[in-house]
C-alpha cells in the first residue's frame, strides 16, 4: 500500500507521551494484573440527570436538526454570561465576549493559529497541559517554557524571564487550578500577569478547566475577576470537569473582544457549531447546576482528605491540593518519574502519570487523579504500604 508523505505540520507535532503509558497499562492488564488507574484525567461520575434529560427533550426539536448558527445559539452565550455574573461577578457581552468551543482542548490549540506566525514565541507553563505545545507546533512558532517550581508554589517567576523573551512573546498560557500540580493562583499573581501582558502586548490565555474545584471553602479565582484582565486576554472554561460532560465536547472562551472574534473566525472555517440540543443541555447545566457542582466538589474533597491521610499514615510526604482533582506527589529519590510509574504498574498494579510527560520541570513528581472511589483509594494505599520505601526516606 502506498505511503503518503505527511505535511511538515504533522511532523512538528510533539509525541503523545501518554499514549505510551496507556500501552503499558494495557499490556499489564493482558498479563492478568488488576490495575487501579490513578493516572487518568477523565471524570468518573456521570453527567447530572437534569442535563441528560434536557438533551433528550431538546433532541426532538426539529430546529436543531438543521445546521446550527456558525457561532452558536445566542441562548447558550447568554447562559455563559449569566453563569459568570453569578459565580464571579464578571460582566460579559454575550455576543462580543463569548465564543462557543468544541471542548477547551480545541480552543487551546486554535488560539495559536489565530495569533502566532512562523517564528513567533508562546510562553507555556512547565509542567503543563501538553496540548498547549500542539497548537504552537501547528503554527510553526517557538515555545518558551516558564518553570513552575515547588519553591514558588508552582507559579511562574516573571522576574526570571528575560525582557527579550517577553518582547518576542505573542501568547502566554496559564492554568489555575493547575494541571498537573493542583496549585492555585493568587490575585497578586494575576495582577503581575496583566502588568506584564500590557507592557509587552502579550495575549494571555487562562485555561480555567478546573475552575469549579476548590477545597477548604476556597473558590478558585477567575482571571477575569482581576481588573484589566479583559484588556489582555481570555479565559477558557470547559463543561467537562464542572458538570461531568467530558464526552459532550462543550466549552467556551470569554474575555477580550478581539480574541473572541479571532476564535470565531477560525472556527467559521472548521465547523458549523455544536448540535443545538447539546447547546440547550449545556445552557441548562450553566443556569441550574449549582447544587450538582457543590455535591461534586464535596466528593472530590472527601477523596482528597482520605488519600492524603492514608498516604501520610504510611509515611509518605504529601501536600494536600487546594484545587483540581489531582495530587502532585514527589517520587522516592532512587527513581525518575517514569521509572517510578513503571515500577508501580509492575509491582503493585497502580497507574500514575509521570511528571516528565508534562514537561522537563515535572521530573521528580507523578500526578494522581482523585477519580476512583474511596474503596479503591484504600486499596491503593494498602498496596503502596507493601513497598520497601516511601518518598520520605
Amino acid at each position: 500500500m502506498k505511503q503518503f508523505t505527511y505535511s511538515k505540520t504533522l511532523e512538528r507535532l510533539p509525541e503523545q507521551f501518554f499514549a505510551k503509558l496507556v500501552d503499558k497499562v494495557k499490556r499489564a492488564e493482558e498479563g492478568g494484573q488488576e490495575m487501579i488507574n490513578l493516572g487518568q484525567g477523565n471524570p468518573d461520575q456521570p453527567t447530572p440527570s437534569f442535563v441528560t434529560e434536557a438533551l433528550k427533550r431538546a433532541a426532538d426539536n426539529e430546529t436543531y436538526h438543521k445546521y446550527s448558527p456558525f457561532r452558536g445559539f445566542s441562548f447558550l452565550k447568554e447562559s455563559v454570561a449569566n453563569f459568570y455574573k453569578r459565580e464571579y461577578d464578571v460582566d460579559l457581552d454575550p455576543e462580543k465576549e463569548v465564543a462557543v468551543l468544541f471542548g477547551s482542548k480545541t480552543g487551546l490549540v486554535e488560539i495559536s493559529q489565530c495569533f502566532l506566525d512562523e517564528g513567533d514565541t508562546a510562553l507555556v507553563p512547565d509542567p503543563g497541559y501538553p496540548d498547549y505545545l500542539s497548537g504552537v507546533a501547528m503554527a510553526n512558532a517557538h515555545t518558551e517554557r516558564m518553570p513552575l517550581l515547588k519553591e514558588n508554589d508552582f507559579l511562574p517567576r516573571y522576574d526570571q524571564i528575560g525582557e527579550d523573551t517577553f518582547h518576542k512573546a505573542k501568547l502566554m498560557f496559564l492554568n489555575y487550578p493547575n494541571n498537573p500540580t493542583s496549585a492555585t493562583a493568587t490575585e497578586s499573581f494575576f495582577e503581575d500577569t496583566i502588568e506584564i501582558a500590557n507592557k509587552h502586548d502579550i495575549c494571555v490565555v487562562h485555561d480555567f478547566a478546573y475552575g469549579a474545584i476548590g477545597f477548604d471553602g476556597e473558590k478558585p479565582l477567575s482571571f477575569l475577576q482581576v481588573p484589566g484582565a479583559k484588556d489582555v486576554g481570555v479565559e477558557m472554561y470547559t463543561m467537562s470537569k464542572t458538570f461531568n460532560m467530558a464526552g459532550w465536547r462543550v466549552a467556551f472562551a470569554v474575555g477580550n473582544q478581539s480574541v473572541i472574534r479571532a476564535l470565531e473566525l477560525v472556527q467559521d472555517h472548521y465547523y458549523v457549531s455544536l448540535f443545538g440540543a447539546v447547546q440547550e443541555a449545556a445552557a441548562e447545566a450553566l443556569e441550574n447546576g449549582q447544587e450538582s457542582v457543590e455535591q461534586l466538589v464535596k466528593l472530590y474533597e472527601s477523596r482528597r482528605d482520605y488519600l492524603v491521610k492514608g498516604l501520610r499514615d504510611i509515611g509518605w510526604r504529601v501536600t494536600a491540593p487546594e484545587g483540581s482533582f489531582f495530587m502532585w506527589l514527589e517520587v522516592p529519590s532512587e527513581f525518575t518519574s517514569e521509572s517510578f510509574a513503571d515500577y508501580l504498574i509492575d509491582q503493585v498494579g497502580i497507574v500514575v502519570a509521570p511528571g516528565i510527560g508534562f514537561g522537563e520541570k515535572g521530573e521528580g513528581f507523578v500526578r494522581i487523579g482523585l477519580l476512583e472511589t474511596e474503596d479503591r483509594l484504600k486499596e491503593a494505599v494498602k498496596r503502596l504500604n507493601t513497598l520497601p520505601f516511601t518518598n520520605n526516606d
